[in-house]
């Protein structure tokens, strides 16, 4: 899967995208556990999710009748290797990761 950080910032600029990442990073959710934290509504959420599925950072997968979110981690690691890259001045860093 391509990397295209442009999307992935520009997904990240919504508040309520941001609580859905964090809220995935610690574990896989179906809507109404997400519904639960952020107080919006289902077509709001339904909203978010496709925006999120749709940059590759959430990936769906259907368990039963109830429909799960993960957080691609891969396209985190993308991030985070940007993030990485410029905060040591595009050299190889390795001083504050522990690599």
């Amino acid at each position: 899967m391509s990397c295209s950080l442009t999307d992935i910032f520009k997904v990240l600029s919504d508040e309520n995208r941001l609580k859905i990442v964090r809220a995935l990073a610690k574990e896989s959710l179906c809507a109404y556990q997400l519904l639960e934290g952020l107080g919006i509504s289902q077509p709001t959420l339904s909203h978010h999710m496709k925006i999120l599925t749709d940059a590759g950072l959430v990936q769906p997968r259907k368990l039963k009748t109830q429909v799960y979110y993960d957080l691609n981690r891969d396209q985190v690691s993308c991030l985070c290797g940007f993030i990485r890259e410029i905060s040591c001045g595009g050299r190889n860093c390795t001083h504050e990761t522990g690599e």
